[in-house]
């Protein structure tokens, strides 16, 4: 009965089929005209695909000078510029990691663009005495808030932690060594089920999300970029699937995709925050 019950409660939000261009997505936004583009995973190409309310492609088009190696979000700054972050680093052999920013879609007229590319390790990458050879370098979920890019890495420490720890970095084109902020821990209970897999802000900047297989984190009156000083909610979204991507459409609403797996997922859904129930409540620990 539970599970039967959870299952609709997730499907009850769908809204479309993704198409099969994007069968393996990994981060979606909208851009100022609330069109929706979406990004593949590694191996998917270069590309940033536009999709219509039905979950069709319309439209594609080519970073010319990228290459997807593991592509894992995407996110915008306040001007429109997208940021496209290829830093999957599921073995944590990568020192240096890209995200590629591109300019406001709606500027984009062809079918190609360039990007300003933005490079980053992690200060202790070389240190293997202690976290960096547990297994906090994979990374998944990132935004962009007043200037700066913050990353929320995927936990593969053993034995699991359940934390996802917060890095800054600049939003130009530059090197930079990731600066530590904060963490938090989500679930240690299933490793696959508590990483952390997208990120989003809302348009008003006062919300943060993170999404896992199960839920989504809502983050709420942190302290100047501690995102993870304030409030925090958790979301369950009833059903276990590889959901990879998760955007605010308005300061209310969100929409989130899950991949298609052996006949499950492929989806794309919409949930408003006044409407969803709230499992808890609780100030962040951190």
């Amino acid at each position: 009965m539970f599970v039967v019950y959870q299952i609709h409660y997730l499907y009850q939000f769908k809204i479309a089929d993704m198409d099969d261009k994007v069968r393996e997505i990994s981060g979606i936004e909208f851009d100022k005209q609330q069109r929706l583009w979406a990004i593949n995973d590694g191996g998917g190409g270069p590309f940033l695909h536009q999709v219509d309310v039905s979950g069709q492609v319309t439209r594609s088009v080519k970073i010319t000078n990228a290459k997807n190696l593991d592509w894992e979000d995407m996110t915008q700054n306040d001007f429109g510029h997208f940021f496209i972050g290829d830093f999957g680093n599921n073995d944590q052999k990568r020192e240096w990691l890209t995200i590629y920013k591109i300019e406001n879609p709606i500027d984009i007229k062809g079918e190609t663009t360039e990007a300003e590319i933005i490079k980053f390790n992690y200060p202790t990458f070389s240190d293997t005495s202690e976290k960096s050879a547990q297994g906090i370098h994979d990374l998944e979920a990132f935004v962009s808030f007043n200037r700066s890019l913050y990353l929320f890495t995927k936990n593969r420490t053993s034995p699991f932690d359940g934390q996802t720890h917060i890095f800054k970095i600049g939003d130009h084109a530059s090197n930079f060594a990731a600066e530590y902020i904060s963490s938090f821990t989500t679930c240690t209970d299933v490793k696959v089920l508590c990483w952390v897999t997208s990120a989003a802000l809302s348009p008003d900047r006062s919300k943060l999300v993170l999404l896992d297989s199960e839920r989504l984190w809502l983050f709420e009156n942190w302290s100047e970029d501690d995102f993870f000083s304030g409030d925090v909610s958790q979301i369950d979204l009833g059903i276990v699937t590889q959901k990879e991507s998760v955007t605010f459409y308005d300061n209310q609403t969100l929409i989130f995709t899950d991949e298609n797996f052996k006949g499950m997922g492929g989806n794309a859904y919409k949930i408003n925050l006044d409407e969803v129930p709230i499992k808890k409540r609780f100030k962040s620990a951190q």
